[in-house]
């Protein structure tokens, strides 16, 4: 299934109607199973799948590293694609334990959990990093949107990518899913050997709890976002000690918390 389908449409304009070619992201069920049970099912543009498949694993404390998958299979059925895993023989047993299905649309990232513990859990702690100036993390959100080649083509899918002083944007996923395009990143970043502590986070959606939970996961201290984060996002990246950036535009940013990896100049203009 290729992740783009044009269609065509009636389009009014002003005073005028014709027809339209656009094009349109695919979204389909994506199956998670790990030693031959579903464990999650969610809807997912049909792209970088194996990365999703690491990502996931990895955000959702499934694995501890991708070597603990011993093989993924990208498996497509006539409902949709079964991302078919096999662990090694400790994570699949701590999984047997904890067994639970979650199932959901598009975006949900809280489907399925088992109480209110769940929801609100602290993110895992974040050590290190890198001090960054003003101007590299404004540079970094300006080389956001010549790569989203899907997102230029349909105006509809959210992207998440890992920007590392020296490289620029290492990797850069895009889906229909906020979440999705955060576990496919993280999946990349793992299978290339990239550590989160030497970079940003770059996301083009609002900061919501879950994407500093997965974030905190991969271990990448500096989040930064186009839009603006939820309270609780606030409060659990000041808990992780992570440092949240948003609403990032190319003329500036707001730091909302762990200021300390901005150059201390920036951060002295407002103390």
């Amino acid at each position: 299934m290729e992740p783009v389908t044009r269609v065509r449409s009636f389009a009014i304009r002003g005073h005028g109607a014709s027809t339209a070619d656009r094009a349109i992201p695919e979204e389909t069920a994506v199956a998670f199973t790990y030693d031959g049970s579903t464990h999650a099912v969610m809807m997912a543009t049909p792209q970088d799948l194996e990365d999703l498949a690491v990502g996931f694993s990895l955000t959702e404390g499934i694995v501890a590293a991708p070597s603990d998958i011993r093989d993924v299979q990208v498996i497509t059925e006539p409902a949709g694609i079964e991302l078919r895993m096999w662990l090694n023989e400790a994570p699949g047993v701590a999984l047997r334990d904890r067994r639970r299905h979650i199932a959901g649309p598009t975006g949900c990232g809280l489907c399925g959990i088992e109480s209110l513990e769940e929801a609100v859990r602290p993110a895992c702690q974040v050590a290190g990093g890198q001090v960054f100036t003003p101007e590299e993390i404004m540079r970094a959100t300006e080389a956001l949107a010549p790569l989203q080649v899907l997102n230029r083509e349909t105006h509809a899918v959210h992207a998440a990518a890992f920007w590392r002083r020296g490289d620029g944007i290492v990797f850069i996923r895009e889906d229909v899913g906020r979440h999705n395009a955060l576990d496919k990143l993280v999946g990349a970043m793992a299978r290339g050997g990239i550590a989160g502590r030497d970079g940003l986070l770059l996301l083009t959606s609002r900061v919501s709890v879950e994407m500093v939970q997965k974030a905190a996961m991969a271990g990448i201290p500096v989040l930064v976002a186009v839009s603006a984060p939820t309270a609780l996002a606030v409060r659990t990246a000041e808990g992780a000690g992570m440092t949240l950036v948003a609403v990032a535009r190319r003329d500036g940013f707001e730091v909302f918390a762990h200021p300390q990896r901005i150059a201390a100049e920036a951060v002295a203009d407002v103390a």
